[in-house]
């Protein structure tokens, strides 16, 4: 009997690794090649020697990142914003999905999905200019309302206790409706005819939600919390950049590692630094992925990533 080899199944799924190429090409130019760019995290980069021809310094640069004070900071910053990201936007994503789901209006549940899910289409740019023209301490719509009623503006360019919490919302409102389709999905994927039994049985529509839908969700909460947490190092440079610039009256609450490389490029140059940020960075996001996807698989291996 002839034994079924590789190069057989290329031939039988050849339709669907065709479809597969566009995918693994763009990982591998975009994610894949640009990791040899690591090396510049030890080296003393010069234009002249280039990535590789420029001599190595060991962990020199390692040595500057950690030593400026910054590091604890913007790891800080990064984390706890994340943390607080995947928990408000999931549960909130979470909740407008039942809603939707046991709304009975066909028409009020179409028109409700498409006013949440448009915020996820405007740009940072425009979200960070309605930011300004909302907070400005002179001219912007929330201090002239205070005015109007006779209490003393809030300078909210200048304070940073606010932003944790404007940040956090402006989050939340942005991807609310993209995360809660995903949600809405899983959920209409839950056999029908559990509901129906519990109906029969008598169940209102709070035991249903809590004994078969929340249920049912898990297993898509688990995966999607996953991947959030393997990018829990990693800030939204577009959000923070344009919500907050270049305002360090405002680092101390807003700083993240994205941002940080970005203005040590922007500022002094230092690339090599700046690569053994991001280096840093990522090594921390693959521990973290790892732990959580070790944690899922003790609590239940077929719900892990792998």
């Amino acid at each position: 009997m002839k034994q079924h080899g590789f190069w057989d199944d290329v031939k039988k799924y050849r339709s669907l690794l065709l479809m597969l190429t566009p995918a693994v090409l763009f990982f591998l130019l975009f994610a894949y090649v640009p990791m040899a760019g690591i090396v510049l995290a030890f080296k003393q980069f010069n234009y002249s020697g280039g990535i590789f021809g420029s001599p190595w310094n060991g962990l020199d640069n390692f040595k500057f990142f950690f030593g400026s004070g910054d590091a604890w900071r913007v790891t800080r910053n990064t984390a706890l914003y994340n943390i607080a990201f995947i928990v408000v936007n999931n549960v909130l994503q979470i909740f407008a999905a039942i809603m939707l789901f046991e709304v009975a209006g066909k028409w009020f549940r179409k028109l409700t999905q498409t006013v949440l899910f448009l915020p996820y289409f405007i740009s940072w740019v425009v979200v960070g200019a309605i930011a300004y023209n909302l907070f400005n301490f002179d001219v912007g719509t929330i201090n002239v309302m205070l005015k109007g009623l006779g209490m003393e503006p809030v300078d909210i360019y200048n304070t940073s206790a606010y932003w944790p919490i404007i940040l956090v919302v402006v989050s939340a409102w942005k991807t609310l409706g993209y995360g809660s389709i995903m949600y809405l999905a899983a959920i209409t994927s839950i056999d029908t005819e559990m509901y129906e039994a519990a109906e029969i049985d008598g169940a209102n529509i709070f035991q249903r939600i809590m004994k078969i839908t929340i249920p049912n969700l898990m297993p898509t909460v688990i995966i999607l919390v996953l991947l959030a947490i393997g990018n829990i190092f990693r800030g939204d440079f577009g959000m923070f950049y344009n919500m907050v610039g270049n305002n360090g009256l405002l680092f101390s609450s807003t700083d993240v590692i994205d941002t940080f490389v970005f203005r040590s490029l922007t500022t002094s140059n230092e690339i090599g630094m700046s690569a053994a940020a991001g280096f840093y960075q990522s090594l921390l996001g693959f521990v973290t992925i790892m732990l959580a996807n070790y944690a899922v698989r003790k609590y239940d291996k077929d719900r892990a990533l792998f």
